[in-house]
């Protein structure tokens, strides 16, 4: 396993498909997401913990290493 998390992900808008690179945060899960391009609100989808998690090229630190998300806490 990797011992240090990815913190930059490609968040893909699921309404318009428009792509940007952010900061992943590494002390909490981000629930909320305001695309760039059309204004959308993003929430994570059923299941998963944040929106890096659902619509993210990386998903959150905790998910990369193996361990629990926000949501299980």
């Amino acid at each position: 396993m990797n011992s240090h998390p990815v913190l930059i992900s490609t968040l893909t808008c699921p309404h318009c498909h428009a792509q940007s690179k952010e900061q992943v945060p590494s002390d909490a899960c981000q629930w909320f997401y305001e695309c760039r391009h059309c204004h959308v609100l993003l929430r994570p989808k059923p299941g998963d913990c944040c929106v890096f998690c659902s619509y993210g090229d990386v998903p959150c630190p905790p998910i990369q290493s193996g361990e629990a998300c926000c949501k299980s806490s």
